[in-house]
């Protein structure tokens, strides 16, 4: 998989089923008040994101307004208010359903092509204070750099009149960033740019993360890529969605990585979570980068979320969120994610349990196992001689 398709893959918000937060579970805002009710408008709301999104507010007592065509599980939600549009204002419908109402915030995890988020942002400009839009870390223009904040140099788009994702999702990146600049030419002072890389947890349809806990759980050889080492950063997307809706409690605005645990997190530890969540004793086989590499597995491919933290992809992992933190984003323990995702997992019918949409064929899992098996002996044998 080529390193762009990897960046757009890191932000994949798939369509899942809705996720329940039990009432209050979000945190109270700083000084421990309730928080004022808030008009939240969300562009989409029926996907992965959007759900936890609507969740958290609804525990929080706001009042929510959703808008989108109406395709995606159209069920849900049945006493929130919904307006009919699509986010190409060229489209019939377009985005006429928006020019009239009010709200304190909106949130928008639907935009990626620049001429509509600005569509969207200077219709709602008058009469909307706040804008939150949630980006992809993949609008920095590379991944070289750890610890990088949110000051790190942005992509560019080459063709400021892309609205293709192009060749390998090539213009990905660009557009997200010009997306941010359109926001933030709108809203100046009301704009808040949010930068996930994974987010994962119960509900994720695309099962890059769940692929993890539920190899694992099969029990057997699994093949463990890098080392117990290498760094690894994801989001729960309930802990994104309760951060967001405090973002618009508390009128913050700004660029932020949304990116976590609020520890670093490495390989070695996900396999100890995977371990305590699914009671199994499989055995991990450790297989170096450069052996993958070697096998046309260099990251995040067959091999989900893991890249190694070396060459262009030694940043990968290692974003900054300190800003994000400072912000009131909090994290619950990955231990618990792997938990729940899995158990979500597990609590789904035959049919899906038996399709995971991500991570190494089993027969692909077996075939690199052997050949690094294959490779370790050479070396012993040829000592062996030696003696």
């Amino acid at each position: 998989m080529t390193h762009s398709r990897r960046r757009f893959l890191q932000y994949s918000l798939s369509a899942a089923s809705v996720m329940t937060l039990a009432p209050g579970a979000l945190a109270a805002p700083l000084g421990g008040k309730a928080p004022a009710k808030k008009r939240i408008l969300i562009l989409g709301g029926t996907g992965f994101l959007g759900p936890a999104v609507v969740n958290a507010a609804m525990a929080r007592g706001h009042e929510l307004t959703l808008f989108n065509r109406g395709k995606t599980r159209p069920e849900l939600f049945p006493g929130v208010k919904r307006l009919r549009g699509d986010r190409d204002p060229k489209k019939d419908e377009g985005l006429k359903a928006l020019e009239t109402g009010t709200w304190d915030a909106v949130i928008d995890n639907s935009g990626y092509y620049p001429r509509m988020v600005r569509a969207s942002a200077e219709l709602l400009a008058p009469r909307v204070k706040q804008y939150v839009y949630i980006s992809s870390v993949s609008a920095y223009v590379d991944d070289l750099t750890p610890n990088a904040d949110e000051s790190y140099p942005t992509a560019k788009l080459t063709d400021p009149n892309a609205e293709t994702m192009g060749e390998n999702f090539a213009n990905y990146g660009g557009l997200k960033r010009a997306c941010e600049l359109e926001v933030e030419k709108a809203y100046s002072k009301g704009a808040t740019v949010v930068r996930p890389g994974f987010i994962v947890g119960p509900e994720d349809r695309s099962d890059r993360f769940t692929w993890f806990p539920v190899r694992f759980a099969k029990g057997g050889e699994m093949l463990a890529p890098g080392a117990p080492s290498d760094p690894v950063q994801i989001i729960d997307v309930r802990d994104l969605a309760e951060w967001l809706v405090l973002m618009v409690e508390q009128g913050t605005s700004g660029s932020f990585n949304a990116v976590g645990p609020g520890k670093p997190w490495t390989m070695g530890e996900m396999f100890a979570a995977c371990r305590e969540a699914s009671g199994k004793d499989t055995k991990l086989t450790w297989v170096p980068a450069d052996f993958l590499e070697k096998q046309g597995e260099s990251g995040d491919g067959s091999i989900p979320i893991w890249v190694p933290p070396t060459g262009k992809t030694k940043g990968f992992h290692l974003r900054s969120n300190a800003k994000a933190v400072k912000a009131g984003l909090r994290f619950r323990s990955p231990t618990v994610t792997v938990k729940d995702t899995l158990t979500w997992f597990n609590s789904q019918p035959e049919e899906r349990r038996t399709k995971l949409r991500a991570g190494l064929a089993p027969e692909r899992e077996a075939e690199l196992l052997k050949l690094w098996a294959v490779a370790q002996a050479k070396p012993a044998a040829a000592g062996a001689k030696e003696g």
